[in-house]
């Protein structure tokens, strides 16, 4: 009979949120509270050495343009969902303070590192949000894979760029300025 599927779950809040355990990530989609623990090894490397390959060229303008300004993991509450992914930037020119906790204009890029964990997350629900806030940019980088895909904000919907693997060299929107090499991202065993 319609209705008797069990009591309706109760919609998390924000102070749930703010009850997972320090060494967690915390996330809030459409009501669902995801906690999960801080990422392995592979996950930090791919994530740090991204950040310092555009840092330098698109940030900070050495060997690059300049004119963004990077966040590594930013507490974004988008609406009523609040998302934390590996990395975030902002054109400079319509960047938020960064002397707040959290942030509630979306970025311009987004860069999610993937995990056997939070993949699925990552792709669906968090990718879902970031299309609905407007971010122009999303990058999913899976180290385990050795796989970057990267797609873009078209009418509403994410439209894929393309996907580079391994040890491939590439220039990507919105990065395209400069070739990024894949290879030091990865953790290979014996290198």
């Amino acid at each position: 009979m319609p209705g008797m599927g069990g009591p309706a779950r109760r919609r998390a809040t924000y102070d749930d949120l703010l009850a997972a355990p320090p060494h967690c990530i915390a996330e809030l989609v459409d009501g669902e509270l995801s906690v999960q623990p801080r990422p392995a090894g592979p996950h930090g490397v791919a994530a740090s050495g991204l950040g310092i390959d555009l840092g330098g060229p698109f940030q900070r303008g050495r060997g690059g343009p300049g004119g963004w300004v990077f966040h590594d993991e930013p507490e974004l509450h988008l609406g009523a969902d609040v998302l934390v992914p590996d990395l975030a930037a902002w054109r400079a020119e319509r960047a938020p303070s960064m002397k707040t906790a959290h942030f509630t204009l979306a970025p311009d890029w987004v860069c999610e590192v993937l995990s056997p964990r939070t993949g699925s997350w990552d792709r669906k629900q968090k990718a879902n949000v970031y299309a609905r806030a407007g971010v122009r940019w999303l990058w999913l980088l899976d180290p385990a894979l050795e796989l970057l895909e990267t797609f873009e904000l078209v009418e509403g919907r994410w439209s894929r760029l393309d996907a580079w693997t391994g040890d491939d060299r590439a220039r990507i929107p919105p990065f395209d300025a400069v070739e990024l090499e894949l290879t030091p991202l990865w953790v290979r065993e014996g290198a």
